[in-house]
């Protein structure tokens, strides 16, 4: 999903860091873009829930469309709370899993290398982002892929930043190669997010 509006300029709109490079712009300036950025405004529940939402959708780099149909598949989960489902539903995207291994730097590079046939799961070449990843899936990059650029920073670490790799992922970066071990807890998924609110949002 193409983004006009600038990275950082939308993290500043969403409170929120999207790209590593927007951490330093949202620390220097912490409030909206914009000539009324840092003026006094009045939220109402709609819309610190529109908020909310939009900014779990920002993390992932998803359409509304996309974002209604995890939702609507959250609410079938049994034994988990709607909120939870849909975190761990969105996090076994397999962009998302390719971004949280250290494989890209971010969610929109992450995009590029699934949408351009860089990545396989089990030996099988997959371009669909929004493809779900199971437990024990091995995800990788392709033979043909793994000399270039982004891939040879990978390996080295370089896009593996200071966070710790999830528990769920069993990450070999000199492969360039993971596996989901197990399906992710809500409270290792690294996204900021009150989970609570979007399902308000959604249930109006």
């Amino acid at each position: 999903m193409n983004q006009s509006r600038p990275k950082v300029k939308k993290s500043r709109a969403l409170g929120i860091a999207l790209t590593p490079k927007a951490v330093k712009y949202f620390e220097a300036r912490p409030y909206p873009p914009g000539e009324h950025g840092r003026g006094r405004k009045q939220n109402s529940d709609y819309k610190t829930r529109l908020l909310e939402k939009q900014r779990l959708r920002a993390q992932y780099d998803i359409s509304e469309r996309q974002m209604q149909r995890a939702y609507d598949r959250a609410k079938k989960v049994a034994g988990l709370r709607t909120g939870e489902a849909l975190i761990i539903e969105l996090e076994r995207r397999l962009d998302a899993l390719v971004l949280r291994s250290g494989l890209a730097r971010t969610i929109y590079q992450s995009r590029q290398m699934v949408v351009h046939g860089h990545i396989e799961v089990n030996g099988r070449k997959v371009d669909k982002p929004s493809f779900r990843v199971r437990p024990d899936d091995v995800v990788q990059v392709r033979e043909r892929s793994r000399e270039k650029t982004p891939f040879l920073v990978a390996r080295e670490g370089g896009w593996a930043g200071d966070g710790e790799t999830p528990r769920y992922l069993q990450v070999n970066l000199q492969a360039l190669a993971f596996r989901l071990d197990r399906a992710p807890n809500r409270k290792e998924i690294p996204v900021i997010c009150d989970e609570q609110l979007v399902v308000e949002y959604y249930a109006r």
